[in-house]
């Protein structure tokens, strides 16, 4: 899923970047309002992150054109301010949703994960067609972002489902570093030995009965791992 962040502060647009990158989205990032438009034509992202105050167009501006060529796309708004008014305008040029600075990684998180749902949703050609898959006692849905063990409920990021897709893809096959970072992070990413130990790690304590001695996801010292 392809999100186009476009923000003139760049603080801000780096640090949105990391956190939806370890999410497991691809982002394309834009500085001013100009350059969003020309990214949103050459790239046709999934989703779009607005801020409202940037130089050359404003994200009004953005908006309107961007939903005079896709009525579909959505389209989060940031913002420093915080009047009803702002809010009101954005919605009635198409907006999704409209987040006030400063906001917080977690809400932005859980905004982008719900439009996420929605859009995985979307892209199902038939929406009859159960995409869930068993893994040990768990049962995995895709395009839910979830897994269940009876009653319980596990919320997953987008790469932490595509790294479960991989291991079930290869069960009871040794799946290498080299093959979960193609799986779950995409031929040109620069594989990092600790970025991958550590997603190994926080999904083995939301989806492990004993993380300690775990049993879904099987360590092979020296190769990878097993499921």
């Amino acid at each position: 899923m392809k999100i186009l962040i476009a923000e003139d502060d760049l603080y801000i647009r780096k640090g949105m970047t990391d956190l939806l990158e370890q999410e497991g989205y691809s982002i394309i990032q834009a500085p001013n309002g100009k350059v969003a438009l020309e990214l949103f034509e050459q790239n046709q992202p999934d989703f779009i992150i607005l801020d409202i105050m940037m130089p050359e167009l404003d994200g009004y501006s953005v908006c309107r054109e961007i939903r005079k060529i896709n009525d579909d796309v959505p389209i989060l708004f940031l913002s420093a301010k915080d009047e009803e008014i702002d809010r009101v305008i954005g919605l009635e040029l198409g907006a999704d949703d409209y987040m006030s600075k400063p906001f917080g990684v977690h809400e932005l998180r859980a905004r982008i994960k719900a439009i996420a749902k929605r859009y995985l949703k979307s892209q199902q050609s038939n929406p009859k067609v159960d995409d869930s898959f068993v893994f040990g006692d768990l049962l995995v849905y895709p395009i839910e972002l979830c897994a269940k063990r009876r009653e319980q409920t596990i919320e997953l990021s987008l790469r932490e489902i595509k790294i479960l897709e991989c291991f079930y893809k290869n069960k009871n096959n040794v799946v290498t570093r080299d093959m979960l970072f193609d799986y779950a992070w995409g031929y040109d990413y620069m594989p990092n030995s600790r970025t991958l130990d550590q997603h190994i790690s926080k999904l083995r304590k939301q989806i492990e009965i004993d993380p300690l001695n775990p049993v879904l996801i099987k360590t092979v010292y020296g190769v990878g791992y097993r499921h």
